[in-house]
Order: C-alpha cells, then sequence, then structure tokens
C-alpha cells in the first residue's frame, strides 16, 4: 500500500495546524456553549449541550445533536500537538456533554457520544469517558423497535408517540458505531445484535435497486413492513441526498468491521460505487443530486469529509491489496481536494471546511461550516496521518 503522497503530508499538516489554532482561540470565546454551523459572517453559531431533542407541537427539533464532536476535536488536536492543554479542555467539555447521555429521545446520542467519549477514551484510557459512552448506548440500544419482520432503531422522539416508532432515518447508521463500541468494551453481545439487526432491516428498506438510500422510511410498527420512503433534507422523497449516502457507507464499513462480515462490506462498496458513480470528477457533491439546478447549486463540503472517512475504513478492510488501494486513494484524493479548494483559511471563517450546507430545505447553514463535516474532515485526516491513534485501524475481512 502506498504512503499519503508527496504533496499530501504538508497539505494535510496545514489542514491539522489550523484546527488547532483556530480551536484553542474559540475555546476561550464560546462559553459554555457548543458551535453547530457557522453564520454568513463567519462565526460559530453556538448552542448549550444540554439543548435536547424532542417535539415543539407538530414540529422536530432535534436539540444540539453535534456538541459532542468539538470534544472529539479537542482530542484531535492533542494528538497532532502533544499539548495537554488540549485533553484538559477536553475533559472539561465533556462535563457539559455529559448530561446528554441519558437524552431518551433521539438516535443522534451515537454522534454525540461516539464523537467525544469514544475517542476520548481510546487515547487516554480514562474509565469516566467509557462511562458516559456506555450510559449513551443503553440508551440508543433502548430505540429499537422489534416487528415481525425484523428489528428498526427508531431515530427521534418518544417511543410512547407512535410517530417517533414508525419512523427511521438513513442517519442512524452513522450513529450505530457506539453500539458496537458498547458491545466490544462492556462484553454485552446485545448491543452489537441490535445494531446488526437495524443495518440489516435499513439494507431492505432503504437501499434502491440501483444503490442509492432514501433519508427516512415508514415503517408498520407491527408487521415491520415499509409503508414509504421520504426525505426530511433532500429535494424529494425519490432523490439522491448525498449525505444520507456518506452515512450509510459509514455505517455498513462500521458493521462489516464489527461483526467481520464481509457482505456489508460488499454492500458499502456498492453504496460507494453510486456515490461515485453520480459524483463523477468533482472532489464535493452538490447538496442533493438531483436538484434540477445541479451542478450550479449549493455545495456540502461535510458529505465529502464523511465519505473520505468511510472510504479509509473500506480500505482498511478489504482483503484485496489492489481494491484497497484503490479505495484508499480516492480518499486521500477527497482530502487533498477539501484542503486544498475548500479548507477556511481566513481567520474571520471560524469553521475548517468552508461550503458545508447543513439543510438547504429549512434554509439553515447553507455555504457553511458544519461542525460534524470538520470532525469527519479531521477524523479522516486522522486515519491518513496518525492511523490507529485517534480510532483503532480496522483489519482486514478473513
Amino acid at each position: 500500500m502506498t504512503d499519503i503522497g508527496k504533496a499530501r503530508p504538508a497539505t494535510f499538516k496545514e489542514a491539522l495546524d489550523l484546527l488547532a489554532k483556530k480551536i484553542a482561540e474559540d475555546e476561550k470565546t464560546i462559553g459554555v456553549e457548543f458551535p453547530h454551523v457557522t453564520a454568513p459572517d463567519g462565526r460559530w453559531q453556538t448552542h448549550p449541550a444540554s439543548w435536547s431533542a424532542g417535539y415543539q407541537g407538530d414540529a422536530w427539533s432535534h436539540g444540539h445533536w453535534t456538541c459532542g464532536f468539538w470534544v472529539g476535536l479537542l482530542v484531535a488536536a492533542y494528538l497532532h500537538t502533544g499539548d495537554n492543554v488540549f485533553l484538559t479542555w477536553a475533559r472539561e467539555r465533556m462535563r457539559l456533554v455529559g448530561q446528554r447521555a441519558d437524552d431518551p429521545n433521539t438516535h443522534d446520542i451515537g454522534f454525540i457520544f461516539d464523537g467525544s467519549a469514544v475517542p476520548a477514551y481510546y487515547v487516554t484510557r480514562d474509565p469516566w469517558y467509557a462511562e458516559f459512552a456506555l450510559s449513551a448506548a443503553a440508551r440508543l440500544r433502548a430505540r429499537a423497535v422489534a416487528t415481525r419482520t425484523g428489528t428498526y432503531i427508531s431515530s427521534w422522539g418518544p417511543l410512547d408517540d407512535s410517530r417517533a416508532r414508525r419512523s427511521s432515518a438513513i442517519d442512524t447508521m452513522a450513529n450505530l458505531p457506539l453500539l458496537y463500541w458498547a458491545s466490544e468494551h462492556s462484553g454485552d453481545a446485545s448491543f452489537g445484535v441490535i445494531a446488526e439487526a437495524h443495518a440489516r432491516k435499513t439494507a431492505e428498506a432503504f437501499i434502491r435497486p440501483d444503490g442509492s438510500t432514501y433519508h427516512a422510511v415508514e415503517y408498520d410498527a407491527t408487521s415491520g413492513a415499509k409503508v414509504r420512503g421520504y426525505t426530511f433534507q433532500g429535494y424529494g422523497d425519490e432523490s439522491l441526498w448525498p449525505r444520507g449516502q456518506a452515512w450509510a457507507i459509514y455505517g455498513y464499513a462500521a458493521t462489516a468491521r464489527a461483526t467481520c462480515n464481509a457482505e456489508y462490506l460488499a454492500l458499502a462498496e456498492r453504496l460507494a460505487g453510486r456515490y461515485l458513480e453520480r459524483l463523477g470528477s468533482v472532489v464535493v457533491p452538490p447538496w442533493d443530486f438531483d436538484d434540477p439546478a445541479a451542478p450550479n447549486t449549493l455545495r456540502d463540503s461535510a458529505t465529502a469529509a464523511i465519505v473520505s472517512a468511510g472510504l479509509l475504513d473500506l480500505a482498511a478492510l478489504h482483503r484485496d491489496p489492489a481494491a484497497a488501494e484503490r479505495w484508499r486513494e480516492r480518499a486521500l484524493w477527497m482530502l487533498e481536494g477539501l484542503c486544498n479548494e475548500y479548507l477556511a483559511r481566513s481567520h474571520q471563517h471560524r469553521g475548517l471546511l468552508m461550503h458545508g450546507c447543513y439543510s438547504r430545505p429549512h434554509n439553515e447553514g447553507i455555504d457553511s461550516a458544519t461542525m460534524f463535516g470538520d470532525f469527519y474532515f479531521i477524523e479522516a485526516l486522522c486515519k491518513a496521518t496518525m492511523p490507529g491513534r485517534f480510532r483503532p485501524i480496522p483489519q482486514p475481512l478473513e
């Protein structure tokens, strides 16, 4: 397998240097709240970590589901610089994020704690972090809805609400790593059993014949039959929303790793192949591949970051050296393009990746940096430049 190339080390180091610089500056200004997306002037819009998910009448609020990623970025900055101040800040921030470990109303608890407590525990081996992650994993496991034809994890809302019990989103695939970690860490196989059951049910209901994915599916909560596929953040119910495809690629790579089942790896490759087919020769996709205005429309750099992180896992998991190298090279090419074309070098722009798109239909975080985009960008850079230090290295499947 080749290294990361001649020019890439300096390019990737610049991005990691920028992370350490900006996050140290922002720690002194954002108070006790956490960044979410950047405003048009480049400043972070912040919210308290305690902002929980829930219904406001018929409207659903996700709460502050990206708060944990800030902790993960602090841990990455420590690994890059060796400066213990980043670990000090990470621990203090974790105290604020930790109160969400008992949030019963959202699958996003996986994002919150797999992006914070899990890497913090892996790097420091402090069991205090693991306790938060296990509590959160128990909440996520409890969201499982067992039907006559399989089990899925309800994405949003209290489970005594029929709207919540019936609905699941492709994003949940990228929350499963918390359950896989909990299963391995605790020895309680039920975490992993629920996660894989959700992955199987999602493969049946979400993936279209052409290898694209729905954003959300409504099930019959008794029979498990699919009632409809639809979208919240894509252009239309039948469109290919690139970020949803990215979550699926990432989640099925994680499922292949946890189960050692090559069928999930093949599925992740199929999803990645469809994404790359629609992407073409550019680095960053439009916010929705099927926006009639594409390619002259908003881009979503966060999606490219998620995909690059997932493709690096595909490469590490693959037994075939040639296939592994192809996935790895495509991931590194994406990262290099993000660094060269999308890195927010301006002091006024507080994020790392410009031109993300949080939700075009809701007119929120369009043409901005997003906290999750910055996190997966840095996670991918850590995988490329310091493998095994931020997360364990996946082993090739037998």
